[in-house]
């Protein structure tokens, strides 16, 4: 080699490079350069499709939060629910006793009577009364 093709070489400081280049990327975020860069715009496809599952993503999860308030709300009304039908088949329970019945009837003052005889069957097929 000669002399003069041995001024052309330069060394470069690759450590300094690597800093030029993360200063330069961060001026370039900051005034906006670096989203005109044909790699960016290259990219911005996919960028997109990252957006778009990423407002997914967000959605399912409110969508799953609002379920799980709704299941919460729903199991408390059924409790409620369950203890209201089980005092009201109490209550009837209660009410259809046969005393109950009697009572009920004279604080009303229906009129009505007990029978003094038991109740009878009648069998159509063979006519006849069966106690």
């Amino acid at each position: 080699m000669d002399r003069e093709s041995k001024k052309n070489i330069e060394f470069v400081d690759k450590d300094q490079e690597k800093k030029d280049y993360r200063k330069a990327r961060f001026k370039d975020v900051l005034d906006g350069s670096l989203l005109t860069r044909d790699n960016v715009v290259s990219q911005l496809p996919f960028l997109l499709f990252l957006t778009f599952l990423l407002v997914i993503y967000i959605g399912n999860r409110y969508h799953a939060e609002r379920v799980i308030r709704q299941s919460l709300e729903l199991q408390t009304e059924l409790k409620e629910l369950r203890a209201r039908s089980i005092s009201t088949a109490s209550e009837l329970e209660y009410l259809s006793n046969q005393s109950q019945v009697a009572r009920l009837v004279e604080q009303k003052k229906i009129g009505l009577k007990y029978s003094e005889e038991p109740p009878i069957k009648i069998d159509k097929k063979k006519n006849r009364k069966i106690r």
